[in-house]
Formats: structure tokens, sequence, C-alpha cells
């Protein structure tokens, strides 16, 4: 899944390309992603754009015309064309869920790959017209989001930090693969409850958090979407490394395993060498 870090980059990517171009016409292919109906789409017909931003995972191409914003979920991603295909699109039998055609020739696609669609596209007035954007909490490279607004908002959470961390109504942005390279470094369990948290604990996951996304930030900025995720997985010490050796401790990296995830850690530099147990059983092997 993008998260903040690709998702600013492929921001970045489109705001350095189509700010200033006209859209010639958006077309949806897959009609389940467009999740918005007032303003239609076609009012975007036209319409110049004027800037390309990020809110949490949520990217905002604003317009003069209205704002196109969407969320690339779990498997979707976009496809940038210099020179746009001249294809057509039938429904049903392409992953291709949107394709944007510019004033230039060039253009995109979102497309989302597997069986499960949950890909999102709207048309807003505004991106706090967007139910998502709305219940977003604060940005952590934000800079108003200091420690003490970090230490407020795990005050009285009696829920594990992994999920806190991936929470998007507590902190926007993070998802399963950068809590993993947080965690990691800031050598805590994703089991810690984040009320049970010391000030030490708090300083050493604030650090973490701030110098792990700035610096995959950094690492994604300038990149063509074609080169952001394996910009991503190379910058992964412990998600999705299992059975590797850790690469601060040489332990080797193990999973825990959910429905439809995965998390990684080191249990050397993360749980006292104690190894934990699948979710699936609920509880920390003794």
């Amino acid at each position: 899944m993008p998260e903040m870090p690709e998702v600013q980059g492929l921001a970045d990517f489109l705001d350095g390309r189509i700010t200033g171009v006209r859209i010639v016409r958006a077309t949806v292919a897959n009609i389940a992603a467009l999740k918005t109906y007032d303003p239609p789409i076609e009012a975007l017909r036209e319409a110049s754009v004027t800037g390309v931003s990020r809110h949490g995972k949520f990217i905002d191409i604003a317009t003069d015309a209205g704002h196109l914003v969407f969320h690339l979920a779990k498997a979707g991603w976009l496809r940038w064309y210099d020179t746009l295909p001249s294809t057509i699109i039938r429904p049903g039998r392409t992953p291709i869920a949107l394709r944007v055609a510019l004033s230039d020739g060039s253009g995109f696609d979102l497309t989302e790959a597997g069986t499960k669609k949950s890909l999102a596209v709207y048309v807003v007035r505004a991106p706090e017209d967007v139910p998502g954007i709305a219940r977003l909490g604060p940005d952590p490279l934000d800079p108003a989001f200091t420690r003490d607004v970090f230490t407020g908002l795990l005050a009285g959470k009696r829920t594990q930090i992994k999920g806190c961390l991936r929470d998007q109504a507590v902190i926007a942005g993070i998802g399963n693969a950068y809590s993993d390279e947080i965690l990691h470094a800031a050598r805590m369990s994703p089991y810690a409850l984040a009320a049970g948290l010391g000030p030490d604990d708090v300083d050493r996951l604030y650090a973490a958090m701030i110098e792990t996304l700035t610096d995959a930030v950094a690492t994604a900025s300038g990149k063509p979407p074609a080169d952001l995720k394996d910009a991503k997985r190379r910058g992964m010490r412990v998600h999705a490394r299992r059975g590797e050796a850790c690469p601060v401790c040489g332990d080797t990296v193990r999973s825990v395993f959910f429905a439809d995830r995965s998390l990684e850690y080191c249990p050397t530099c993360q749980t006292g060498g104690k190894p934990l147990a699948d979710r699936r059983l609920s509880r920390l092997l003794k």
C-alpha cells in the first residue's frame, strides 16, 4: 500500500508536471471507484490544474472547477505517460480505474491490481468534503506536530502502539510498512500499549517517527512513479524482510500474520529476545 512518503512523491511529481495544464477528459473505467456524483466528473473537462497536494494518503489535484481527489488503497497505483496512449479503455477488462488526459498530450491512469477493489476517486468542491480527509489526524511532518502534541494523542489510549500509529484518525499517512520501520528504529514492541509508554519511550518513538518519515520522503522526492515502489522496498529494514538478518543486531527478522497482512519485527531489538505469537493466538509467548 502506498503510504505518506510515496504519496508525497506522487503529489510532488504531478505538481511539477500538470500545474497550469488543462484536463481534456477524465474517463472512469471502474464506476465503483467513483464515490461522488456532485459535481459530476464531467465538470473537470477543460479545467486548469492549479496545484497538487497530499492529505494523509490522499492526493488532491486542485483545479479551477473543483478538486479531483484519489486514494490508492492497498493495490492501487498511478501510471504516468508523457504521451497518453490512444487505446480505448474497455470497462471490466482492464486494471485501469480512471484515465486522465491532459492538454499537452500527457496523462495518467489510476490502476488497481487484484480482485478486491478499494481504490477511491472523488470530485469535490473542497478536499474536506471527502469523508476520509475530514477524519484525518495531524500530519506527522507538519512543523506543528510537536512532541507534546504526540504525547497528547497517545494519552489514555489502551491500544497497541502499532495500531495507534496506523490509525489515520490519530496520525495521518502512516501505514503497515512504515509503522514497522518506526517501531524497529525506536526499539519498541508493536504490542506495547500507547498509554503505558513512559516519557523516554515517547521521546524515542517520536524521534524515530520523524527521522524515518523524513528520510523516506527525501528518498521518494524527485522519483517518477515507476521508480517509487522499488525505492520503498530498498529502504525497508524489517518490513517484508522476514527471515533476513536485522541490519542492527543480526537477529532474524520475524513476522506476525493477520488475516490480510503481516507485521515484521526484530526480537532482539524490540521484544527483549522473545518471539511474538501469531496474532491469531492474541498473546505474547512466555
